[in-house]
């Protein structure tokens, strides 16, 4: 069983928020806030209570203001990855933060945390995935549904990283090696699960925080 206190957490932080304008003409997409708190705080505080020590972060669009807010935690530990040169997208950013972070290869490339449907709100897509009974993942087919969406956390092996390209690009690439190789695993997450990429979707995530 892995030991939380040796592992560490990454999260992907360096986006410009597009999505999110026009609140992130001020901020970056994790400093904007839902019912009073930082979205990055929701992640950091929920690492710290599963007894997590260290996260690192890597930062890029408005990198001075996410790292003094990050400056004001004292847990988890925080290392900061930094794409401040050139903003390097999710495998970019993985593969830059790589040195930073342990991880051990076993049957895994890498696992991710999937959510159906029905418990994803405020999401109007498609779906990512599917899972079939071992719990491999393979890729929506163009032009269908499928049945879970991935929640944006994953627990990566080092392995997944090897031979990546260099500079900007995504994590489906490797996603998709793993696939073919029978390597990329998903768990189903049965809580709620809120998307919050828009400024119309805090309302409702909020509402859904506060009970009102």
């Amino acid at each position: 069983m892995s030991d939380l206190a040796s592992d560490v957490a990454l999260l992907l932080s360096a986006g410009m928020g597009k999505r999110m304008r026009p609140l992130t003409a001020s901020r970056p997409k994790p400093l904007v806030r839902v019912a009073g708190k930082a979205l990055i705080d929701y992640s950091l505080d929920k690492l710290n209570e599963a007894g997590l020590a260290r996260a690192v972060v890597n930062v890029h669009f408005m990198a001075d203001q996410l790292q003094a807010h990050l400056r004001g935690r004292k847990a988890p530990a925080i290392t900061i990855s930094d794409e401040t040169d050139a903003l390097l997208e999710t495998g970019g950013g993985m593969v830059r933060a790589a040195p930073l972070i342990a991880a051990d290869p076993d049957k895994m490339d890498a696992l991710l945390l999937l959510v159906s449907h029905k418990q994803a709100y405020n999401y109007t897509g498609l779906g990512d995935f599917h899972l079939d009974s071992t719990g491999l993942i393979s890729r929506r087919k163009p032009g269908r549904v499928a049945p879970f969406i991935f929640t944006g956390i994953q627990i990566v092996s080092q392995r997944l990283l090897r031979d990546a390209p260099e500079g900007a690009f995504s994590t489906g690439v490797l996603w998709d090696r793993a696939i073919d190789e029978g390597r990329l695993y998903g768990l189903s997450h049965t809580g709620e699960w809120y998307e919050v990429g828009t400024p119309a979707m805090i309302a409702p995530t909020e509402a859904a925080l506060t009970g009102t």
